[in-house]
């Protein structure tokens, strides 16, 4: 009986996983519109911390990117005032991308918005249910965590 209700449980969890994707997804597009950003622009300005200035042998790495579509993304950040690149001077092969004033300003004003979109949704689930759900999550999370490390 164990062995069915570890499967029932292994289709409910993968279910509901994939219609989370689905819904953070288009969360996501939706806040990246809202800023005037593409998707891939948002995840980029995300993964950046507001101090750091990498080269894009890391931000592609980080982002599970090619360096071309990298490139791409970083050049239309550029455009728009977020970014500044410059060589390396540790690897003259390699560019550094830091966060422009602008792109500092733009990064904390969508770090308080994301804040306050998952504040929003957790008002529509009952006060004693979040924190169980935040634990939950952060379960889910370090298991993910490592299943990849193992695959």
């Amino acid at each position: 009986m164990l062995h069915t209700n570890q499967n029932s449980d292994a289709y409910k969890l993968a279910d509901l996983t994939f219609h989370l994707l689905v819904h953070f997804r288009e969360k996501e597009i939706r806040f990246a519109e809202k800023h005037g950003l593409t998707q891939a622009e948002f995840r980029c300005l995300r993964y950046f911390g507001t101090n750091e200035c990498l080269n894009n042998k890391q931000i592609s790495a980080r982002m599970k990117l090619t360096p071309g579509r990298l490139t791409h993304i970083i050049d239309s950040l550029i455009t728009k005032n977020y970014m500044i690149r410059e060589i390396d001077p540790n690897d003259r092969r390699y560019m550094r991308v830091n966060l422009s004033k602008n792109g500092l300003s733009i990064v904390q004003k969508l770090n308080n918005d994301y804040v306050d979109i998952h504040r929003d949704i957790l008002s529509g689930i009952e006060s004693r249910q979040q924190k169980p759900l935040i634990i939950a999550m952060s379960h889910l999370v370090s298991a993910l965590k490592i299943w990849t490390a193992k695959s």
